[in-house]
């Protein structure tokens, strides 16, 4: 069995290019081949000896992320079917603007936290990705923005498929991969990671001093309603969120992101809104109100425009942050909430 190059260090490689008598710089150019210039091909190392690559080849393997397929979205955006090594799928999605050229990106095959109105959280969780799997859905979008857009990407999210903070080594991974001078050089500012709310994760993350932007998928502001769809909420109350939320702002002073699904019927009353202002009041955050994707699985339904207005309008007048985020992909099962393998 070859081992994936990819999951080498640096020091271990400088060990094994010791043991076959090369130079330890070797190993600084094989880095940057694989995390600089994102490389899938040994033999495309082209400043190594040819028998160096052979000797690479003969003990290392790198498994690439590859694109299954694609759909394009009457709106610009674009979904992909990315399938890794052992034939397992996940879906990453490029969302084009006037502005800006967001990869939305997965962490895990399928999920294991059984949100009611996503997609995903009916699948079973399969497996954690590795941080070159999530890396390389980076790349394989930023080369679609290229191709298609003739734009560069200008932004990451971490929320397609999986909670990226129930793989939270392999997250921080693929972050230092696609930020460090050796990597992709991306500033963390313009990646933003997205947790169904882990509470003791949240506040690891500020342990860890991470420089990305934090947004919380909260879809209702009291406990009672946030249980009935969030089955998560029960061992991460709101209570212990917001202490979390807030400990994490303490360390790090990282923008905070309220995401917010509005259904019909459920959440989207004056009285939700309310809800919503008491909690923004106790964490520093801004709040993204996002429309409802309708899934085969739920019999939820997006609010009327006129009720997300009222609701936007209500957050404004108490001067919280507020942006409406409008659907994107939604033709092709490519927007928040409707990410799952569907074969066609």
């Amino acid at each position: 069995m070859k081992k994936d190059l990819r999951k080498v260090n640096l020091q271990d490689l400088e060990s094994w290019l010791k043991e076959k008598n090369e130079p330890k710089f070797r190993a600084k150019q094989i880095m940057e081949w694989l995390w600089q210039k994102s490389v899938t091909d040994i033999n495309a190392m082209t400043n190594l000896s040819q028998k160096l690559r052979e000797t690479l080849s003969e003990v290392f393997e790198i498994n690439a992320v590859v694109t299954y397929k694609s759909q394009f979205s009457t709106d610009g955006t674009i979904k992909s079917g990315f399938k890794l090594h052992d034939n397992h799928l996940v879906e990453g999605v490029l969302i084009p603007t006037e502005t800006r050229m967001t990869a939305c990106i997965s962490s895990q095959v399928g999920c294991s936290l059984t949100c009611k109105f996503c997609a995903t959280g009916y699948m079973k969780r399969e497996r954690n990705l590795d941080a070159a799997e999530i890396y390389d859905q980076v790349v394989l979008i930023k080369n679609q923005a290229q191709e298609h857009f003739n734009a560069p990407l200008t932004n990451i999210v971490y929320m397609g498929m999986g909670e990226p903070l129930l793989n939270y080594e392999a997250m921080l991974k693929s972050v230092e991969y696609i930020t460090s001078p050796l990597g992709l050089n991306w500033s963390p500012k313009r990646i933003t990671v997205s947790t169904a709310g882990i509470a003791k994760m949240i506040k690891k993350l500020g342990d860890d001093g991470v420089k990305f932007n934090l947004a919380l998928s909260l879809h209702a502001a009291n406990d009672e309603k946030r249980n009935q769809i969030m089955p998560i909420n029960e061992s991460n109350s709101l209570k212990n969120l917001a202490e979390a939320l807030n400990y994490f702002y303490q360390k790090t002073g990282n923008t905070i992101t309220f995401e917010y699904i509005v259904f019909h019927g459920f959440n989207d009353s004056l009285d939700d809104a309310g809800d919503l202002l008491k909690f923004w009041k106790k964490v520093p955050a801004k709040v993204n109100i996002i429309e409802y994707n309708p899934i085969s699985e739920a019999e939820f339904k997006n609010a009327e425009k006129d009720k997300i207005d009222e609701f936007a309008a209500f957050l404004e007048k108490n001067r919280v942050n507020v942006h409406i985020r409008r659907s994107r992909g939604k033709d092709i099962d490519a927007a928040c909430g409707q990410l799952a393998i569907k074969e066609t």
